[in-house]
């Protein structure tokens, strides 16, 4: 839903109410991800797409029905028909799982929706989970967290499920990705199996580029485009300057081993390093690669690779350690420029990060749309593996732990 949050805090601001379509599931090959959502207001206003075109009209239609009844949430499921490509559903083979629901900011469940949409729309840290498996009350169920880790539980109770539900919201919310948190299904706690969609907002990944190059502004352009924060780096005040590298957050003057260990870097963070000079990139890379960022790559020709990793080896890194090192940096698109280079390095990064192959798709098999990677957080289970549907014994001790 944080995909049209700009759209729907306004909206909260002046209590008018909205159905709310999210894509709550895909199999095969889907055009949006999983938590992409499209709304309608009372006045037929809509905003955000969640198929590229295919069902949007039926979603549409499906949004005033809920308006008009202002009920519990719907689910429909969309996808390819033999019979009739161009009818309602996906002509590019695959399935979508939406789920339908009725907003009314002016109740007071909903209250932090609409502090989570402000925080949003500020561009601070935030994390809405929604519940989309499990007992049918429940459905469309929200709690949302804070960058400063408060949680505010609106429709569901400040129980051990919603406890739990919060803090695996927490660590996705740390790795700035949406994921799906499951809980229950144990006898001792919550019989039910829940599973809640948790969208995630947060600050825009950093992109550490060491070297004020020519490489550097084109990468610099690259990073920003992708949503990055970028950071360029060089001891050089005639060359680091932001005349130079305009689309760079920033500039800083520093010896770059230095700058990156004063510096905040997390498991988003990308660092580039272009100097391809040995009394930079040593130190630089052999800090760089004790740290848990998601990603190092190093530029240079093949000679200055086997060079650089002589020396990292003389100064203690170990094998598993030099693995992480991208070098030389970029994919193989027979790159000259530094335009053509700065994708070559973003496309590395990019494929990197979903554990892709980099091959052209007309030699590699299988869905060309993949649920992200999987990550171990907890016991999230992210693209998949939802909670199995409610109403068996447990579901009336599964309404009390939330709130309904």
């Amino acid at each position: 839903m944080l995909n049209i949050a700009d759209t729907l805090h306004r909206w909260c601001s002046v209590a008018r109410p909205f159905a709310l379509a999210t894509i709550v599931d895909v199999a095969g090959s889907a055009p949006l991800p999983v938590g992409t959502s499209v709304a309608v207001d009372g006045d037929g206003n809509a905003v955000g797409s969640i198929s590229g075109g295919c069902v949007e009209g039926a979603v549409y239609e499906l949004c005033r029905q809920v308006l008009r009844e202002a009920g519990g949430p719907q689910r429909a499921r969309f996808g390819y028909s033999d019979d009739d490509a161009f009818a309602v559903g996906l002509t590019c083979g695959g399935e979508l799982d939406v789920l339908v629901q009725y907003i009314d900011p002016a109740i007071p469940a909903h209250d932090h929706l609409t502090a989570a949409l402000a925080e949003v729309a500020e561009g601070r840290p935030a994390a809405v989970a929604q519940l989309v498996e499990g007992p049918e009350p429940l459905l469309g169920v929200t709690l949302s967290v804070f960058g400063n880790d408060h949680a505010s539980f609106g429709g569901m109770a400040d129980g051990p499920v919603d406890r739990a539900v919060a803090e695996q919201a927490r660590a996705l919310l740390r790795t700035g990705r949406g994921g799906r948190a499951t809980v229950g299904g144990d006898a001792a706690g919550c019989p039910d199996r829940l599973t809640a969609l948790v969208h995630v907002h947060a600050p825009r990944p950093r992109m550490l580029i060491f070297g004020a190059v020519d490489f550097a502004a084109a990468l610099s352009q690259a990073g920003r485009f992708l949503g990055y924060r970028v950071t360029v780096c060089d001891a050089r005040p005639v060359f680091a300057t932001t005349a130079r590298f305009p689309h760079a957050d920033e500039v800083v003057v520093d010896w770059p081993h230095r700058y990156l260990r004063d510096t905040a870097v997390d498991e988003r963070t990308v660092v580039c390093v272009l100097t391809h000079d040995a009394k930079f990139d040593i130190p630089l890379l052999s800090l760089a690669l004790d740290l848990p960022v998601g990603y190092v790559g190093a530029m240079g020709s093949r000679r200055t690779h086997t060079e650089r990793l002589r020396l990292l080896r003389e100064s203690g890194l170990s094998e598993e350690q030099l693995t992480r090192l991208d070098s030389p940096i970029g994919l193989d698109l027979g790159a000259r420029t530094p335009q053509e280079t700065a994708v070559s390095i973003t496309a590395g990064i990019v494929a990197r990060a979903n554990s892709a192959t980099g091959l052209p798709l007309s030699r590699i098999t299988g869905p060309i749309h993949r649920p992200a990677r999987a990550r171990s957080v907890g016991r999230l289970l992210p693209g998949g593996g939802g909670g199995a549907p409610g109403g068996g014994p447990g579901s009336e001790q599964a309404k009390a732990l939330f709130g309904r």
